[in-house]
């Protein structure tokens, strides 16, 4: 059936198959199915012209789709890899290397080499050598969900 189906669209089968896969790219999330699209497409233009040589067979037709959908993927994933670019805020969804460089007052002492702190309206597990509560720190690294700090030279004491 697939097969008189296609013998009967002749060229146009291929604009067809590359019309379906365009459509399913709407339904598909990601930018992948588009490329292969464009090939069948490719390959129907090229149809239109060939169709009745004798070198256009289906092998023939089915390496160089198989040849320009693997390329054109590979082109395209590079162009929309590279249409990101610098952001204006890097450090937006990773909220602990956004901390690096603030500097807080130790509600609790760091004991054993670990602690919590209170920053804004969250508390985080800290790292670093052993303060006393005062302690005026300054986060210098974030690894996961431990911050390590390091002292300043000012140490308040807790009132």
């Amino acid at each position: 059936m697939i097969i008189d189906l296609v013998r009967s669209l002749g060229s146009w089968s291929w604009w067809l198959l590359g019309l379906v896969l365009l459509a399913a790219e709407l339904a598909v999330p990601g930018a992948f199915l588009i490329w292969i699209g464009l090939a069948a497409i490719i390959i129907g233009t090229l149809s239109l012209a060939l169709w009745d040589t004798g070198i256009w067979t289906w092998q023939v037709q089915l390496l160089l789709f198989a040849v320009l959908a693997v390329g054109l993927a590979v082109v395209g994933r590079r162009f929309y890899s590279g249409r990101g670019g610098e952001s204006d805020q890097p450090n937006l969804n990773r909220r602990g290397e956004s901390l690096v460089g603030r500097t807080a007052t130790l509600h609790e002492p760091i004991a054993e080499g670990r602690g919590r702190i209170r920053l804004d309206d969250t508390w985080w597990s800290i790292i670093g050598p052993d303060l006393p509560a005062g302690t005026q720190v300054v986060i210098i690294e974030s690894n996961g969900r431990d911050l390590r700090v390091e002292a300043t030279a000012t140490v308040l004491r807790p009132t």
